[in-house]
Formats: C-alpha cells, structure tokens, sequence
C-alpha cells in the first residue's frame, strides 16, 4: 500500500514540478505552454463521439473544461508515475534511478506526439504548426524534464519508505 501512496505523491510532485516550470518559462523567457483548458474542452466532446477537432481552440466551450483540464492533467502525472514503480515492482520508489526517470519522461512523449497534438488538429508530432521542429523539441524537452521532475519527487518519497517500520 505504502508504494501506491508513494507513486500518487511521486505523480503528484512531479506534475507540480512541471508547472512551476511552466510558470517559469511563460513569465521569463515568454514562452506558452499546453493550456489544460483545451485539454478539458477535448475530455468533454469525447462522451458525444468527437475525439478528433481541425482547431481546438475553435471548438465549442464546455463548462468546467478548465477544471476537468486540470484535474486529467494531474491524473496523467499520476499514472505515468506509475510506470517506473511497476517496472520495478516498487524498487525504484525505494532507490529512484534518475535513468529510469529519464526514459520513462522520453516514453510518455508519444502520448502528445500521437494522440493529443492530431485530436487538436495540430497534426502527427505538431506537423501543422507554424513551426514543426520547434513544437517537437518543445515537447521532447518537456517530457525528459518531466522525467526529472519524477525522479526529484521520488527522493523525498524514498526517505519517508526508509523511515516506515519493515
């Protein structure tokens, strides 16, 4: 129970860890990033069969997307911060490899490459927008980020299972 506790706090702090990079880069250097808003507004068509838009932006707006947006984004964090912990049978929450956290950052990069980016009519790896190669740096460099944000939520985590009676 004690690993299920632990990759929900991992998922959890690493997702957090991603945002305040966000927030970082769009008041610094004026960069933007995924609005969970659209996110939300694409959850909300699905349960009426729309799962692909030519513009997201431009498609009806739901209410709550912005709240739903929010709450799948963190939900995903969660889930892929299940990834190393299942992959190890809960030994990587014990003793975090920074590799494994890396890979499996790179791994969940084709979740928007292959699905998110073509369902908001931005094409297969950003291919319709304005500029292709920037779009998939930017998303490759959010995802091995996000690996290392896993494998620094994961320390705290594996100082509070060494501390647990065995």
């Amino acid at each position: 129970m004690s690993y299920i506790w632990g990759a929900i706090l991992v998922g959890l702090g690493a997702t957090l860890l991603m945002d305040l990079w966000a927030w970082t880069q769009r008041r610094v250097f004026q960069v933007a990033s995924l609005d969970f808003c659209l996110v939300g507004r694409w959850l909300l068509h699905m349960p009426k069969g729309r799962f692909r838009h030519p513009h997201i932006a431009k498609a009806q707006q739901k209410p709550a997307e912005c709240t739903v947006g929010w709450v799948a984004h963190y939900l995903i964090g969660i889930v892929f911060a299940f990834v190393p912990v299942v992959a190890t049978a809960g030994q990587w929450l014990e003793q975090p490899s920074l590799m494994l956290a890396l890979w499996v950052g790179l791994g969940t990069v084709v979740f928007p490459m292959l699905i998110l980016q073509p369902a908001f009519g931005l094409g297969m790896a950003g291919a319709n927008t304005p500029d292709p190669a920037r779009a998939r740096l930017k998303s490759l460099s959010t995802h091995a980020l996000f690996g290392l944000w896993l494998y620094l939520a994961a320390l705290p985590v594996s100082w509070w299972l060494a501390s647990l009676p065995r």
